[in-house]
């Protein structure tokens, strides 16, 4: 596969997104999600996502990074080529809800809990789940430098974050920062903003949720079906090779629950757009 740059690791240009594999109602048997893992590691893919806030309940904080953790265990190739992302700073409340929480104080008491779960003395990627209106972001961006300076985390990253904010970490980690993780698609692009200062930066631009709108009935009938048909392939390869073409810092994370969706999404990599079927798409 394709490879590009997070910090100073050379990735797969697809990674998996692992989150549906923990997502109450939706999840697959653990058997099933094993297969998935393994389907993509053996594809090429060697950058998995993942975050502690990624629960079936929120008692079960870290259920996906220990799922994560045990499919690597299984796996009969080299764990030391695959970089596994995890993240903090997003908590689940009570009642299965959503909440922020973005203290020096917290994030390092997430990271910690993070590092049992994946069973590693380090993490490959830690990144700040998402901004914490209560919170200074420079003290929370200021905390994920401490753990990178201390070595609990290898290479540091924000989720969610605006033009200035992916700025005010770059400088706050000393041109360390490594990568921005926010959500781009056909139907979500106003990211276009943020990609282009990663690009400007050198920071890798992992979209998340990236075959949003695909499966939607005007996205069957539209453009991406279109090349999609000509081409011989699904609309989700087409999806991924259109978001690949956009920038080398680019690096999509589909999410999957089958190893035939992160197969299919894997082989984006050897999909070439046109200029004109580019220009298709918009």
């Amino acid at each position: 596969m394709e490879t590009r740059m997070i910090g100073n690791i050379a990735v797969g240009a697809i990674g998996l997104g692992a989150m549906p594999m923990s997502v109450a109602g939706h999840m697959p048997d653990e058997a099933q999600s094993i297969r998935t893992i393994h389907a993509a590691l053996d594809a090429g893919v060697t950058l998995i996502d993942t975050a502690d806030a990624y629960t079936p309940s929120s008692d079960d904080v870290g259920h996906n990074e220990r799922l994560v953790a045990k499919a690597l265990a299984l796996w009969s190739g080299d764990r030391g080529t695959v970089l596994v992302a995890t993240k903090g700073g997003h908590t689940r409340t009570a009642g299965d809800g959503w909440g922020v929480d973005g203290r020096p104080a917290y994030l390092r008491q997430a990271c910690e809990r993070s590092l049992k779960a994946l069973g590693v003395e380090a993490i490959g990627l830690y990144q700040h789940h998402r901004p914490d209106p209560a919170v200074p972001y420079e003290e929370t961006v200021g905390a994920i430098r401490d753990l990178l300076d201390e070595g609990k985390i290898l290479l540091a990253g924000i989720s969610n974050a605006d033009p200035e904010q992916i700025r005010t970490a770059h400088e706050i980690l000393g041109g360390r920062l490594a990568s921005v993780q926010n959500e781009y698609s056909p139907r979500f692009r106003s990211s276009e903003p943020e990609i282009d200062v990663c690009a400007e930066l050198g920071v890798a631009f992992l979209p998340w949720s990236p075959l949003g709108g695909i499966s939607s009935a005007d996205r069957l009938g539209g453009p991406f079906a279109e090349v999609a048909a000509a081409r011989g392939v699904s609309p989700q390869r087409v999806c991924l090779a259109w978001e690949l073409a956009r920038s080398p810092v680019v690096i999509p994370i589909p999410g999957a629950s089958r190893p035939e969706s992160i197969i299919d999404s894997a082989a984006a990599t050897e999909l070439t757009l046109s200029e004109e079927e580019l220009a298709l798409l918009g």
